[in-house]
């Protein structure tokens, strides 16, 4: 029996934490002095009220969560931070209405990176600094910030951190839970701080190295200008945030290994790690070659094109200097295949994960060797380690429901008159974290033009992906919910 005041408890502490967080930019307002400050000063309290109130009816849990629990607490979480996070936009004068607003406040902590704002920069400080805030907080993950700071939750926490943060889960790196969210945290924190000094360094502004350093850790993509890095027009800031794109999408359990345990043999041998790194060498090359071949380009800016463009979309962060719909379609290609295997797990990145990728390629090479050999025993490993027939099925169940979802959707989309290009790309960019597509909401485009009720589903595929499709669907069955 599902305990929903125990759940009710967590989650109004969870929102209590959360109101915190929307103290940072209310401080920057006021101190730029912007007419953002009472969108976010009643959104800061309406939050704060809601989570006393949960808190005050519902009472401390005498036992720790059940898994079943764990994951309603999850999903009820994302949803309630993605409706709360919405207000300071919903009660200021530049979305046209709830439903844009939820959608940006998805996408922002999704670090999908899909947008309705056609002009960007019209938007005060204030809003702009909440707007690239939610990636920095949703990259790492609002749970696990929650389950760092909430011991209550006791062995419930583990739950809620295999739902959150998919592939760090399956190694826990200290001997309590906590312990492990506090140590990803702070390497996410270190991180951050690095890249905000660089981006000072190459010449943003103090505002913008800000704003830039959380879409780019939470690999989320929003910028602070309309037309997004290319508007630097800086080949230095570029390359900088190449190289840490590609850090947000590597693995953080490999980040651990590297720079706590001072083992970074360990990262470099991980078959994970190696993939990922020789898919984006193999990527960019592939890209930049044609890039060189069109003439437009010189050798530097033909690999600097594509470099970014494929850390962008693998990483699934979305930024752009390039226009890649004018491309030639070998590129496109690519960067759509990009969009769907997306970057290690544990990362801050979307997509299915180039471990699911190559765990996928390798039970494929299986069937062959069974065909070849009916009466063969063959074992599936993925680097020294030997995969046991469970993951190997829950990853095949994994794929069968992204590919029913985004089958779904796009049917959704094009009933509500959604052209075929920008339906499956528009799916495949909102179930993958990445924000734009191909279509009418390519690099230069935005998703103000889609119907209200097309919004909804794609902020829904948002949360789906940005969860895994499990988490998520799993709260639809008849089975969740039985006794």
């Amino acid at each position: 029996m599902i305990r929903y005041r125990a759940i009710g408890y967590v989650l109004g502490q969870l929102l209590l934490i959360f109101a915190g967080t929307m103290t940072v930019p209310m401080a920057w307002s006021l101190w730029a002095g912007d007419n953002s400050t009472a969108p976010l000063g009643w959104a800061l309290i309406i939050t704060l009220a809601v989570g006393g109130v949960a808190v005050r009816a519902t009472g401390k849990p005498h036992r720790e969560l059940t898994r079943r629990e764990g994951l309603l607490l999850t999903v009820a979480a994302w949803l309630a931070i993605c409706l709360f996070g919405s207000l300071p936009f919903a009660f200021s004068p530049y979305f046209g209405g709830f439903t844009d607003a939820f959608f940006e406040s998805v996408s922002g902590f999704t670090t999908t990176g899909a947008t309705i704002l056609e002009d960007v920069e019209g938007l005060p400080p204030g809003l702009q600094f909440w707007r690239c805030f939610s990636q920095w907080l949703g990259g790492m993950g609002i749970v696990l910030l929650g389950v760092a700071v909430l011991p209550l939750v006791g062995h419930g926490g583990m739950e809620l951190y295999r739902a959150e943060f998919s592939g760090a889960a399956s190694e826990k790196l200290k001997p309590r839970i906590t312990e492990t969210a506090m140590s990803l945290w702070r390497i996410y924190f270190a991180m951050s701080a690095v890249l905000f000094g660089l981006l000072r360094l190459a010449g943003m502004n103090s505002f913008e190295a800000l704003c830039h350093t959380f879409t780019t850790m939470g690999t989320g993509g929003f910028s602070t200008r309309n037309g997004s890095i290319g508007d630097f027009q800086s080949p230095l800031i570029e390359y900088i945030l190449i190289s840490f794109m590609l850090l947000a999408g590597a693995s953080f359990v490999q980040h651990y290994r590297c720079w706590v345990e001072r083992r970074p043999a360990s990262a470099l041998r991980d078959i994970e790690t190696r993939g990922y790194l020789a898919l984006a060498a193999v990527a960019v090359l592939a890209i930049a070659v044609v890039l060189l071949g069109t003439g437009d380009y010189s050798g530097e800016q033909a690999f600097r094109s594509a470099a970014f463009q494929v850390s962008a979309i693998l990483t699934t962060t979305g930024f752009s200097t390039d226009d890649f719909e004018l491309w030639r379609p070998l590129p496109q290609l690519l960067l759509l295949v990009l969009m769907f295997v997306g970057g290690s797990t544990g990362s801050t990145a979307g997509g299915l994960k180039v471990a699911r990728v190559l765990l996928l390629a390798k039970v494929v090479d299986r069937e062959f060797k069974r065909m070849v050999e009916p009466r063969g025993v063959f074992s599936v490993r993925l680097g020294m380690a030997t995969v046991h027939e469970a993951t190997i099925q829950g990853l095949l169940n994994l794929v069968y429901l992204a590919l029913v979802v985004n089958f779904a959707s796009c049917l959704l989309l094009a009933s509500m008159g959604v052209d075929v290009l920008t339906s499956i790309s528009a799916v495949a960019a909102s179930m993958f974290t990445i924000g734009p597509g191909l279509g009418a909401v390519g690099p230069t485009d935005t998703y103000a033009a889609l119907p209200g009720a097309a919004k909804w589903v794609l902020a829904s595929n948002m949360i789906a992906g940005r969860l895994e499709f499990y988490t998520l669907i799993v709260l639809l069955t008849p089975t969740f919910w039985r006794r």
